[in-house]
């Protein structure tokens, strides 16, 4: 039995994932192939290497301090972000806080980030290394008008949510048998028109088949959602979502309402515990 772990991005409302995360550890609930997008896979690859709490650190000692994020380094011609690259990809594993290289090295399971292909706006599945600077995982957090594009190879790439949010489909496809879903947006949620849209038209314009799939993203988010929920009640899919996000938006950086998701997804992961274990075991 192959068990895929599906983590939906969604920048600081990812903290819920971070604390279901941190329970399976507890559990020992370890996925055979992890896949993520955006601040999905930047924060599951502390999953795959197995450093419990690793996530919440960066939550209450960094994320709040202004070397972290800001319309500064989005400004500064050097980064062009709303986070600060280097300190965020480089500073913290590297040093604040370390990244264990070698128990991800030695992982079992795949972990994968998805991509956005700028040119053909399709998703692209980088199986991640553990190379020091985290290049794929700044590619799929690389949101529309808050990242600059990051290059890999020749290429550029962005966010991997605009292209596959919810890559369960790859997972399947990939060989998994049942997947763990990590979602973070409450069940019920239905992706509307994204208010930045004339913005990201206009940012964009030299990259018409990225825009095509940015305009897309609602319709197919949805879509993907619906079918989730119908996996779920066939037995393939077991689905953990969030109550409340507690206005928790995509930039939040406060540690007290970052704290509070953090324990939703970890009690709403304990609460079903007994219903997981019973869904990797069978």
């Amino acid at each position: 039995m192959k068990i895929g772990l599906v983590l939906e991005g969604g920048a600081s409302r990812t903290y819920f994932s971070c604390g279901a995360m941190d329970r399976m550890l507890e559990l020992k609930i370890y996925a055979d192939y992890v896949i993520g997008v955006s601040a999905g896979i930047s924060f599951g690859v502390s999953y795959s290497s197995r450093q419990t709490g690793r996530n919440r650190r960066i939550m209450t000692d960094y994320q709040h301090n202004k070397q972290y994020a800001g319309i500064r380094h989005l400004l500064d011609r050097k980064n062009k972000s709303y986070y600060n690259l280097k300190y965020v990809f480089d500073d913290i594993p590297n040093g604040l806080l370390p990244f264990d290289y070698e128990t991800f090295d030695g992982r079992k399971e795949s972990c994968i980030a998805v991509v956005t292909d700028m040119e053909s706006g399709k998703p692209e599945y980088i199986e991640l290394p553990a190379d020091r600077e985290f290049t794929a995982l700044r590619a799929s957090c690389a949101l529309p008008l808050l990242f600059k594009p990051i290059e890999i190879n020749g290429k550029l790439y962005m966010d991997g949510g605009v292209s596959d949010s919810l890559p369960f489909e790859k997972a399947f496809s990939d060989g998994c048998d049942k997947v763990i879903a990590l979602l973070t947006r409450p069940r019920g949620y239905i992706k509307g028109y994204e208010k930045a849209t004339p913005l990201v038209k206009l940012a964009y314009k030299k990259y018409p088949e990225f825009l095509k799939s940015f305009l897309s993203r609602p319709e197919n988010y949805n879509n993907s959602v619906k079918k989730l929920y119908e996996l779920e009640k066939e037995g393939k899919a077991f689905v953990l979502a969030p109550k409340d996000v507690f206005g928790v938006g995509r930039t939040e950086r406060d540690p007290a309402k970052l704290e509070k998701l953090y324990e939703e997804g970890y009690n709403e992961c304990k609460k079903a515990e007994n219903e997981l274990l019973k869904f990797v075991s069978q």
